[in-house]
C-alpha cells in the first residue's frame, strides 16, 4: 500500500490550485470595466475635528465632487456609474472623503459623527467599487439601524472604501499586494478618527479581503476592536503577531465558502500567495463571535445572528467569550442552519 500523503502538504497543494485557477480564469469573466474618467477631488486634508460646522463643510465639498464625477460619467457614456453617483449626491447622504477616479474611493457616514461615542468602520473586501457600492451601503445602514436599538449609546457607522479592492478571481485576491498599500492608509485614517473623537469606542469591522487590509493596519492601531469576518486570513499566524492593542475578534458563517480556502502561505520568487492561519481556529487566538448560518455576503443582513453579534461588539462592553467559544459558535451555527 502506498504511504498516505502528509497532511501538512494538503494546504499548500490546495493553495497552488487556487493560485493556478485565479491566473487561468478567463479575463473576460473577471476583469473590471474600463476606468471611468473623473476629476481630481477637492483637497480637504485630514479630519481635524468633528464639530458640526467642520462636518457640514466637508459634506458639502464632497457632494460637489460627487456631482462633478457624475457629470464626467455621463459625458463618458457610463450612465450606470452616473446614476450611482447621482444617488450618492443626495442631500441626506454624507461623505467625509470622495474620489471618483480609478474605481472610486469614499468614506460615507451613517449617524451623527459629531456626537458619536461608538464608531464602527466597515472595511470591505473584493469586488467593491462605486458600481457595486450599494452592497456596502446596505450593510452600513443595517448595522447603524441595529446599533440605534442599543440603549444609552450614540453610534455612527463609517463605510470606508479607501483602497482599490481586488476582483475575486484574480491573482491580486490571493496576495497581500493591495493590502500592503491600503493598510497604512487605514491606520492613518483610524488615527485621525481617534484624534477627532478621542473618547469614542472605535471598532474596525473587516470583511473578507478587507481583513487582510486590517491585518496590515494593525500594529499600534488606535482602535478598541478589530473584528474579522469571512476572513481568508490576515497574513499573521496568530492574533498576538498583529501587535495591536485592540481586542481581536473572528467569526464565520456556516455557509461561508471562505472556509474552504487553504489557510497557508506560499512564497514564490515573484510573489507570496495566501494569508496564513484561519482566524477562527484556536491556534490563531482571536475571540470568537457567533456568526450564524449565513454565507459570505450575509454578515450584515438584517435579522441575522452575525449582525446581532457585530452590533454587540461595537456597542460594548464586548460579549464574553468562553474558553470553548470556537466550538460554541460552530455548534450555534449548525443549530441556526437546521432551525
Amino acid at each position: 500500500m502506498a504511504p498516505r500523503p502528509r497532511r501538512s502538504r494538503l494546504p499548500r497543494t490546495l493553495l497552488a490550485v487556487l493560485v493556478t485557477a485565479s491566473v487561468a480564469v478567463p479575463i473576460s469573466g473577471a476583469a473590471r470595466p474600463a476606468a471611468v474618467p473623473a476629476p481630481a477631488p477637492t483637497a480637504l486634508g485630514p479630519l481635524r475635528d468633528t464639530a458640526p460646522a467642520t462636518l457640514a463643510h466637508r459634506y458639502a465639498t464632497t457632494r460637489a465632487d460627487i456631482r462633478a464625477a457624475e457629470r464626467g460619467a455621463d459625458a463618458h457614456g457610463d450612465h450606470r456609474r452616473a446614476a450611482a453617483l447621482r444617488a450618492m449626491a443626495a442631500p441626506d447622504r454624507h461623505f467625509l472623503t470622495f474620489d471618483g477616479r480609478d474605481g472610486g474611493r469614499s468614506t460615507e457616514v451613517y449617524g451623527d459623527l459629531a456626537h458619536a461615542d461608538r464608531i464602527a468602520v466597515l472595511v470591505p473586501g473584493a469586488d467593491t467599487d462605486l458600481d457595486s457600492y450599494h452592497r456596502l451601503r446596505d450593510g452600513a445602514r443595517a448595522l447603524q439601524q441595529r446599533l440605534q436599538q442599543h440603549p444609552g449609546i450614540r453610534p455612527a457607522v463609517l463605510a470606508w472604501l479607501g483602497y482599490p479592492t481586488p476582483a475575486t478571481m484574480t491573482p491580486a485576491a490571493v496576495t497581500t499586494a493591495l493590502a500592503d498599500d491600503a493598510g497604512p492608509q487605514l491606520h492613518a485614517f483610524t488615527e485621525t478618527l481617534r484624534q477627532a473623537r478621542p473618547a469614542a469606542r472605535i471598532s474596525l469591522l473587516c470583511h473578507s479581503y478587507g481583513s487582510v487590509v486590517c491585518g496590515r493596519s494593525a500594529p499600534g492601531l488606535p482602535a478598541d476592536d478589530l473584528v474579522l469576518y469571512g476572513s481568508p486570513g490576515v497574513g499573521a499566524d496568530t492574533a498576538a503577531r498583529l501587535r495591536t492593542p485592540a481586542t481581536v475578534w473572528a467569526g464565520r458563517g456556516a455557509d461561508d465558502w471562505v472556509a474552504h480556502v487553504p489557510h497557508a502561505q506560499l512564497a514564490l520568487p515573484f510573489a507570496s500567495f495566501g494569508f496564513g492561519t484561519d482566524p477562527v481556529s484556536p491556534r490563531f487566538g482571536a475571540r470568537i463571535f457567533a456568526a450564524g448560518a449565513g454565507g459570505h455576503s450575509d454578515y450584515l443582513k438584517p435579522g441575522s445572528r452575525s449582525l446581532e453579534s457585530l452590533a454587540r461588539i461595537v456597542a460594548g462592553p464586548p460579549p464574553s467569550a468562553a474558553p470553548d467559544a470556537t466550538a460554541t459558535a460552530q455548534r450555534t451555527a449548525r443549530e441556526d442552519r437546521h432551525a
